[in-house]
């Protein structure tokens, strides 16, 4: 079974309106349409562009507003996909529940169904100057095309719930990610290959790149997208399938072969996934 998938490096800058979010949206859909991809990432907070809209006095909104905008992104990106006849993992958008705030990722399928997955852990950001919440579960998804996970930034840097995933059958990670600086751009790309390498996954991921100047905490953003493998003898050398330009507005595309993953937890040069030791640290499901 093989799959094409695409990421795109977001740029975030100050718009005027939501259709002027749509617009750019579309261009991305498109531009994935025209090179056939089958599933499209975006990146963690892409969302929070909309808060550049600002209010009548001419400031940024409060991310308190962002879930007011739900309704019209899921809307948006449930027609994109249907469209396209495109899986679009729409990156992250903070939801309400119950008063509280989530960073979640969204799945839309081509058939109209929509899945959620809730970041699970939170980076001190999100927590004391946005409040937001973690979600209490993980899922995987099943897909005509194979079973996927969606793990957001933060998550990836946490080897645990990787292990759970892929022991409920993921074989492809997508990470929606936005990190401010070389730092944490480089913690998540880093952990990336780890889980690749530990898991005999792939991971897509992809970051925000620009700048929302009056919104906080989104001023700054170091991105770039890439698709990564495990590291054996089927695979690129280092791991890396494709990237993008750092900080370039773009989209990366590449074909993902699940066989070769198969064929190496049996027969690699290490079969990673194979070899762990449950009986001293079992895969919590």
């Amino acid at each position: 079974m093989k799959l094409r998938v695409s990421a795109v490096q977001y740029h975030l800058h100050t718009i005027q309106s939501f259709e002027e979010f749509a617009k750019q949206a579309e261009h991305y859909v498109k531009t994935a349409e025209e090179f056939g991809t089958e599933f499209l990432l975006f990146p963690e907070f892409f969302t929070t562009q909309l808060l550049s809209i600002g209010n009548e006095q001419g400031e940024a909104l409060p991310i308190q507003d962002l879930p007011s905008f739900t309704e019209a992104y899921r809307n948006l990106f449930s027609k994109l996909a249907a469209q396209a006849n495109m899986h679009i993992i729409a990156g992250t958008h903070v939801t309400e529940r119950n008063g509280k705030l989530y960073n979640t990722a969204h799945l839309f399928y081509p058939d109209g169904q929509i899945a959620e997955q809730p970041k699970l852990h939170i980076t001190p950001t999100e927590v004391h100057e946005w409040n937001m919440a973690a979600g209490d579960g993980v899922q995987v998804f099943e897909t005509e095309k194979g079973t996927i996970a969606m793990l957001t930034c933060y998550d990836i840097e946490f080897p645990e719930i990787v292990r759970m995933v892929k022991a409920k059958g993921a074989d492809v990670i997508f990470c929606p990610s936005c990190t401010d600086d070389r730092h944490g751009f480089h913690r998540v790309r880093y952990t990336s290959h780890a889980r690749a390498i530990e898991n005999q996954v792939y991971v897509v991921t992809t970051g925000t790149v620009g700048s929302l100047p009056t919104v906080d905490f989104m001023r700054g953003n170091f991105g770039q997208a890439a698709i990564i493998t495990p590291n054996d003898v089927p695979f690129p050398p280092q791991g890396i399938l494709v990237q993008g330009e750092i900080n370039d507005d773009m989209i990366v595309t590449a074909d993902l072969d699940l066989q070769l993953l198969y064929e190496v937890r049996e027969r690699g040069s290490v079969t990673t996934w194979r070899d762990r030791r449950t009986d001293l640290y079992p895969d919590w499901e």
